[in-house]
């Protein structure tokens, strides 16, 4: 059966989100740090408590909070992540318009579109260690198993099992890109940074939605 959650339930799921990127701050700067310049935690970590207090005195949905997320890494936190998660979470945002429920085809289509907006801004492509290998697998996952009849938990269960395998894949890839690709061979060994941010904010959306799912 189709299972769905309504977009006033899912709300808490952005401030979930901000709060997992808080806590693990140090986690992020700690491997951004073994190849780039040791912000990334920092960075995020700014943004996401700026998100925070913009949600945390109004009344907001699901794609309201995303909305929100958007705009402020878009606009108050500095590097190449702001506008990467900036517009992810734009546009996953837009693709809830006219919606006051989230399904699992609604859910693929909605990371699908952060997903685009993601490749279309930056350069990188899977297997160039960054959050891409993160982000391409995980939503490839979920949209295999729902083509294969498994329901929105199960389909979710499967985004987040692809997710933590492409950050650990990261492990053993050459960065690319970024200050971490001037390292080159020495790049190996080391997990990405964005690439593990991307594994907290995937881990948390599929935990938020896992336990708000209710059937159709």
């Amino acid at each position: 059966m189709q299972q769905t959650v309504t977009l006033a339930d899912a709300a808490p799921i952005a401030t979930g989100i901000a709060a997992i990127i808080i806590e693990n701050q140090a986690l992020l700067s700690e491997i951004d740090g073994a190849t780039g310049d040791g912000d990334h935690g920092i960075n995020m970590a700014k943004g996401f408590r700026l998100v925070i207090e913009r949600l945390e005195s109004k009344s907001f949905d699901l794609r309201e909070g995303f909305a929100t997320i958007g705009d402020t890494l878009l606009g108050d936190i500095g590097g190449s992540m702001g506008p990467l998660y900036g517009s992810f979470f734009t546009e996953m945002a837009e693709a809830l318009d006219g919606t006051s429920t989230l399904d699992r085809d609604r859910f693929a289509a909605m990371l699908s579109a952060g997903e685009a907006a993601i490749v279309d801004l930056g350069e990188a492509k899977v297997g160039d260690k960054t959050l891409i290998d993160v982000l391409v697998p995980a939503r490839d996952a979920f949209i295999a198993a729902a083509k294969d009849g498994r329901d929105f938990a199960a389909s979710l269960q499967a985004l987040q099992t692809a997710s933590a395998a492409g950050l650990e894949g990261t492990r053993d890839m050459v960065a690319r890109l970024g200050r971490a690709a001037r390292l080159g061979e020495r790049s190996r060994g080391t997990l990405d940074a964005g690439a593990c941010s991307c594994n907290l904010i995937l881990q948390a959306l599929a935990d938020g939605l896992l336990q708000r799912l209710e059937p159709a």
